[in-house]
């Protein structure tokens, strides 16, 4: 699991511009559900709501600059723009079981909007 002091050195080293970033457990969210995707050679050049795919999965309120921190975070996610990371346009469902360490996980109604047809493949 990501650490603060992680994820505090990426919000300082990564480039943004009127950063705006939930709680640290949104970036920890954000990168389980990047970890699981499948990864493809190039960004994708599809748009994809990530953040609003992240907080209906994970139950959790998430910002897109909590999304370019996990992927900035994320060894194997390539990308210089939200949303265009090297993930591939066929989801994958993460498994919740990813969530089970994260505290604020399933505190936000924004679970109930989740929909497993999102997503082509269940992890």
């Amino acid at each position: 699991m990501l650490t603060k002091e992680q994820i505090e050195k990426a919000k300082n080293e990564a480039v943004t511009v009127d950063p705006h970033y939930g709680h640290d457990d949104s970036i920890r969210a954000a990168y389980e559900w990047l970890d699981a995707q499948k990864k493809i050679k190039h960004p994708s050049k599809i748009f994809h709501r990530l953040k609003h795919l992240i907080e209906e999965w994970a139950g959790i309120y998430v910002t897109p600059h909590d999304v370019k921190i996990a992927a900035y975070l994320h060894p194997a996610i390539n990308g210089d723009y939200y949303p265009y990371y090297n993930i591939s346009s066929r989801l994958t469902e993460p498994s919740t079981d990813r969530l089970k360490n994260i505290g604020e996980a399933f505190t936000h109604a924004t679970r109930e909007s989740h929909k497993s047809s999102n997503y082509y493949v269940q992890e």
